[in-house]
């Protein structure tokens, strides 16, 4: 889950992080009225979870209040990227003399945190990687001993931080590490940094982002999820709590566990053939799951065959046999489906399948090769 700007911003205060003073605003009238209490110089900027808002003319410095009223009416009347600019984020302008990029992060392969730095702040990372990768500064907290003073000036030195700015530099360091750590982030990321004319460090833009499979224990946080990026079947899978993310093909998947689901994935790439999602609808999966599940399947009309491939362990094949049934009963599938089920109650799941019209397989090849040639026949 992604978090705005000013809602990263609030956090990272709340932590110690200096950021510039400034709030949010739905309205141009908001904005005006924000303008005017600091001062009148400030910059507006577009609350939307895409990058590149700068570029598409979402981030724009007003030297007073009737001008951030101006510019707030014409961001907030835009798209960027396909989304919707619903508030803008008035902050009081800084002059900059320097801009860093410090961000905390999941290494997978590593099993750690680490921290990527860079003296080249105020672009994409990524922009920064493929031109001048020799900039990024990149070390690995031992999640055991978590954040350590050395470690912030080890990285303060290699991205040439001049030292009179390192205590700082350490005290925004280690509370990005506790923001990382309390709020069960994969992403906190401050770009940029800067050092201001009158040598203060401030975080002048943030970024975050929060594990999906945290968020029971940071509800304070889900309440913070802004749906607009979000597919509205995904928004339909997440309250029967299924793991649902949608692609580009037109091979509908429903599967329980997300290893089965990659591979039947795969073997449906194998043969030639596009996955038009991921849905693993996990373990025990009751009747009812498995109806909502395929209900949110059939809803992308790009859809030309759905594989069901149920292995089951937990899952009951004749309680996954029910719900499709129910969801057949509810929706009227018109494109061709291939199930395979084994396991648990897989003979039952078969026979109360036996009148479905459904074509059947016993091995994951042999379903994925029959999804795709009914897909094709389904153009």
């Amino acid at each position: 889950m992604k978090l705005h700007e000013y809602q990263s911003k609030t956090i990272f205060s709340k932590y110690g992080i200096p950021i510039p003073k400034g709030r949010v605003a739905a309205t141009a009238q908001e904005a005006k009225q924000i303008a005017d209490e600091l001062g009148g110089r400030v910059v507006v900027k577009a609350q939307v979870l895409v990058g590149g808002r700068g570029k598409a003319g979402g981030v724009k410095l007003a030297k007073d209040s009737a001008e951030a009223e101006q510019l707030a009416t014409q961001i907030l009347g835009m798209e960027i990227k396909g989304l919707p600019v619903r508030k803008v984020l008035v902050d009081e302008a800084s002059a900059i003399d320097q801009e860093i990029y410090f961000a905390i992060t999941d290494d997978r392969s590593a099993k750690k945190p680490v921290i990527i730095a860079s003296a080249a702040g105020g672009v994409d990372i990524e922009e920064v990687a493929a031109k001048n990768p020799e900039k990024i500064v990149k070390m690995h907290i031992d999640p055991l001993l978590g954040m350590r003073e050395y470690i912030a000036r080890d990285v303060a030195a290699a991205i040439d931080l001049p030292r009179e700015y390192w205590r700082d530099f350490t005290k925004v360091a280690m509370a990005l590490y506790e923001v990382y750590k309390a709020t069960d982030a994969t992403l906190a990321e401050i770009n940029p940094l800067v050092i201001t004319k009158d040598k203060k460090l401030v975080a002048l833009d943030g970024k975050m982002m929060i594990d999906d499979n945290a968020l029971f224990r940071q509800p304070e946080l889900n309440e913070m999820r802004d749906t607009d990026e979000d597919a509205p079947s995904e928004i339909e899978a997440r309250k029967y709590g299924l793991s649902f993310i949608k692609l580009d093909g037109n091979i509908g998947c429903m599967v329980n566990g997300a290893g089965l689901a990659m591979t039947s994935m795969d073997v449906i790439k194998l043969f030639g053939g596009e996955p038009a999602n991921f849905l693993d609808v996990g373990g025990g999966a009751s009747s009812e799951k498995v109806a909502a599940a395929m209900r949110i399947i059939l809803t992308d009309p790009s859809v030309k065959a759905i594989l069901f491939n149920i292995f089951g362990g937990i899952t009951r094949c004749d309680e996954v046999a029910r719900g499709i049934l129910v969801a057949m009963d509810e929706v009227k599938p018109k494109v061709p489906m291939v199930v395979r089920l084994v396991g648990t109650n897989a003979e039952e799941g078969r026979r109360l399948l036996e009148n479905a019209n459904m074509i059947t397989a016993e091995t994951l090849a042999d379903a994925a090769k029959k999804s795709v040639e009914a897909a094709k026949k389904g153009k």
